[in-house]
């Protein structure tokens, strides 16, 4: 190729990324003024139900455009559409349904164009690297695609098998990712400048956060690394397989996999056909989950059902099946702090107390700074009542009358719908929503709490990592319950000035209630601890212990005459 026809080629790239960014920022445009006009600038004019009529209509419609154009982009257009059909939980199946099977409308590369990738990746001919390669792609991608391929005869003998898979990314990929984050960071500043988005979620914050991701998913070097870190942390668990990876055959833009292809965890009748349950495969795929999010804290965001096969276990084995998770570009991470704060809400769940579930909630920063938690506890109470332990079905068919009482009931607080998405969170609800959808369509009566349940009370049975945690928890609650009496007297002094509006006629008697109660718990508590720690230390020669013990004497009279006194 001449240096003219080069610098040709080169011109052509840069015109068509220049299209490309116009094309995203066109529909991003034309989306966002629709939903100021119908959402935000009709209701104020008092029109609030006539736009409301058209909404399925428009929303629809608008999914059906992004689908088409995300069909003919390919590059990230696609993830993005993946992740909104994932999202059930805050989108109508109209949209949900216009965006499903984005992912197998991807048009694969050019075969030669596949193999020059391979040789400039591992620097010899893809003959050499592999004795066969197929060149009828497993899966195309948005940013890569898959190959059935034999590795030569004598790399095979060293590793043990000569069955693979090769992932080979996009040639050009990168300069396409850079163009769409480009157009999302656009949009997400005009977003951040919207009110009613901006104190809901950092929209350039989220952006970031999927940037990074997606820079990460380009990298197969990243990606083989992040599944050694996975298989080490279920290195003690059957149930769960990764593939291996042949560190020969891999680079930055190629990556070589032993061939673990195996039953798709959603073809519910090859599952039956092997004799597996399927409800049992949705109850382990939640498992595993919960073991990702609340222990080892990095977890698989992108477990749609091509990425996760039910392999049957070996006669013999304990275990009648495993499951097999493939495709670690897109992984998530949580810190310890968060880690610690999801595994009280979890508990808080499956004890189904409203309380502790909003305490949780506002300690991982759900909730919006402006929320009503007193009306907001009242709410979890009533739904924990009402609807805790039934599954989805059941939800589903729930009285609508019923509903709408609920809505009314609690109509102030669902309008101003107090929850916010946080920093880093994008990833861990993307991940949810795709196991919840994977799960429910193994069994539409799976019931997420009966996975909750028994996954907590063994959380709780065991010692190691958690000890530190209720170690530190226990610290949490004793300075609390130090610290109470005071808070109490000075809210009860603001009661006395009116600066606060007591919530009902017997606010200040149960206050009076509380404060007694929570000194009485803390004399005991100092009882408790000087005592101890004498009979630990009475045998010391400094007299130290019995001194503690002797002291210990004070909150205990202490206790006991405000017990008397009430």
């Amino acid at each position: 190729m001449t240096e003219e026809s080069v610098n040709d080629s080169k011109t052509r790239n840069a015109r068509a990324l220049k299209a490309r960014y116009r094309r995203i920022m066109r529909f991003a445009t034309r989306a966002l003024l629709q939903s100021w006009w119908f959402e935000l600038f009709l209701p104020q004019l008092g029109l609030g139900k006539f736009a409301a009529k058209g909404r399925i209509k428009r929303v629809t419609g608008l999914a059906k455009k992004f689908h088409d154009l995300a069909a003919d982009l390919g590059g990230l257009m696609i993830k993005l559409g993946q992740f909104l059909s994932s999202r059930l939980d805050i989108l109508p199946v109209e949209i949900t349904r216009e965006l499903e099977g984005l992912q197998d409308e991807v048009k694969p590369e050019k075969f030669q164009e596949i193999l020059e990738q391979i040789e400039k990746e591992l620097g010899l001919p893809a003959a050499q690297a592999f004795e066969s390669f197929e060149e009828i792609p497993l899966a195309a991608a948005s940013l890569g695609q898959a190959h059935r391929a034999k590795l030569s005869a004598a790399l095979a003998n060293d590793l043990g098998f000569s069955d693979v898979v090769v992932k080979v990314l996009r040639p050009g990929i990168e300069e396409i990712v850079n163009v769409d984050i480009k157009a999302l960071r656009k949009v997400a500043i005009i977003l951040s400048k919207v009110k009613l988005v901006s104190k809901r979620a950092d929209a350039r914050a989220l952006v970031e956060e999927f940037a990074e991701t997606s820079y990460q998913e380009i990298n197969y070097l990243n990606e083989a690394s992040n599944l050694e870190r996975f298989k080490v942390d279920f290195e003690t668990d059957k149930r769960v397989r990764v593939p291996e990876i042949v560190w020969e055959r891999t680079a930055r833009r190629v990556m070589a996999l032993s061939d673990v292809t195996a039953i798709k965890i959603t073809d519910i009748d090859s599952l039956e056909k092997a004799g597996i349950d399927p409800n049992a495969v949705a109850a382990e795929l939640a498992r595993i989950t919960f073991v990702q999010f609340f222990v080892t804290g990095f977890f698989h965001a992108d477990p749609h059902p091509g990425n996760i096969f039910v392999t049957p276990a070996p006669k013999g084995e304990d275990i009648d099946f495993s499951l097999t998770f493939i495709d670690f570009g897109m992984m998530g991470e949580i810190t310890d702090e968060v880690r610690v704060n999801l595994q009280k809400l979890l508990f808080a769940l499956a004890s189904r107390n409203p309380r502790s579930t909003l305490e949780a909630t506002q300690r991982l920063n759900f909730l919006l700074p402006s929320v009503d938690s007193y009306e907001l506890e009242q709410a979890l109470e009533t739904l924990f009542d009402r609807f805790g332990g039934l599954g989805v079905s059941d939800l589903i068919q729930t009285d609508p009358k019923e509903i709408r009482e609920l809505a009314r009931q609690y109509s102030q607080l669902i309008r101003t719908l107090p929850f916010q998405l946080p920093e880093n969170f994008l990833l861990l609800f993307r991940s949810l929503s795709v196991i919840s959808g994977v799960t429910s369509s193994l069994n539409k009566n799976f019931n997420l709490w009966d996975a909750v349940d028994p996954f907590a009370r063994t959380l709780l049975s065991q010692g190691g990592g958690l000890l530190k945690t209720f170690g530190s928890q226990a610290l949490e609650i004793l300075t609390t319950l130090v610290g109470l009496p005071q808070k109490l007297d000075g809210l009860a002094s603001r009661i006395d000035r009116g600066e606060l509006i007591s919530r009902s006629p017997d606010t200040e008697r149960r206050l009076r209630v509380l404060d007694s109660s929570v000194r009485r718990a803390t004399a005991a508590i100092v009882f408790g601890t000087f005592l101890i720690a004498g009979i630990l230390l009475r045998g010391s020669d400094n007299g130290l212990g019995s001194f503690l013990m002797g002291v210990s004497l004070v909150p205990l009279i202490y206790a006991i005459g405000l017990f008397r006194s009430r």
